[in-house]
């Protein structure tokens, strides 16, 4: 695996590629790898002749600078994470490469980007589709991967993508969770030992109330009785709790069509999300949307 952190260097060695034939696949992250940005890596791989995986703390997406200095930097662990994959290229370009002096360019996404984490964090999503629009052009990629824990992120890239008539295919895959069932993230690092220990309810909260809206419940009542359990777990607050329309995602009262529930709390001073299908669920175990990471 080369590591490139240069667009020049990396243009080189795609026009290369492009001269062979052979198609182009990157998966876009900001570093602190785990088994689910991997899994990602492994479906690029075998769907793509060459594979890029970008490493890239996106400074345009965090509304909180607090949060931005928190962010993991892990390159060197990443890197080895990567080497059994097979890997092409780990592309890490400053912030220099990405926005140069003088850049003044950026991408909105209305609709899909609203409420959410688009409503609990202003400018975030602008951040994402302006790096994910420039790091497409930049690897010339042909398909682009995505997690589905970040389903309105996904929604948001499948929209740009869309609209600004961009080559490159998205590719959502299926969330990657703990043998707990905790929704696997880079933020799971910031949770010290017994908040982490109560980190899982929230995908067992949001489970619940999914089957109990699938069975025919009155969504407003479920809803609330799911805050409450997660605050009564120890969760300190929830930013949201909502029914939303899949993949549209417009606010629901009634599942009288493909939806999903989508969830967003704080917990040792870490924001963690999640969502699940509520048309998508078995009687028993998680949905078939979502997988457990291998023991």
């Amino acid at each position: 695996m080369k590591i490139i952190r240069t667009k020049a260097e990396l243009r080189n060695l795609t026009d290369s590629w492009r001269r062979a034939g052979e198609s182009i696949g990157v998966v876009p992250t900001m570093g602190a790898l785990h088994a689910g940005h991997l899994s990602l890596v492994e479906r690029a791989c075998a769907d793509n002749d060459r594979v890029i995986v970008t490493l890239f703390v996106n400074p345009k997406q965090f509304n909180n600078p607090e949060d931005l200095a928190k962010y993991p930097r892990t390159e060197h662990s990443d890197a080895e994470k990567l080497t059994p994959y097979g890997v092409d290229v780990l592309y890490v370009p400053d912030g220099s490469q990405m926005y140069p002096e003088g850049f003044a360019t950026t991408i909105s996404v209305t609709g899909v980007s609203e409420g959410l984490c688009g409503g609990a964090r202003p400018g975030h999503f602008d951040g994402v589709a302006t790096v994910v629009t420039k790091l497409f052009l930049q690897c010339d990629a042909d398909r682009a991967y995505f997690g589905e824990k970040d389903y309105q992120q996904l929604q948001v890239v499948i929209r740009l993508a869309k609209d600004l008539d961009l080559k490159t295919q998205i590719v959502g895959c299926p969330t990657i969770r703990e043998e707990d069932g905790l929704a696997m993230s880079s933020r799971n690092l910031r949770l010290t030992a017994g908040p982490r220990e109560t980190a899982p309810v929230i995908a067992q909260v949001l489970e619940d109330a999914a089957r109990a809206i699938a069975r025919g419940g009155h969504v407003t009542q479920i809803l609330y009785e799911a805050r409450e359990a997660l605050l009564s777990a120890g969760f300190d607050t929830v930013d949201y709790l909502e029914l939303r329309s899949d993949p549209d995602l417009q606010l629901m009262t009634r599942a009288d069509r493909a939806s999903r529930l989508f969830l967003a709390a704080w917990i040792d001073g870490v924001r963690l999300i999640d969502n699940v299908s509520v048309a998508g669920l078995t009687d028993v175990g998680i949905s078939e949307n979502q997988t457990l990471a291998p023991a």
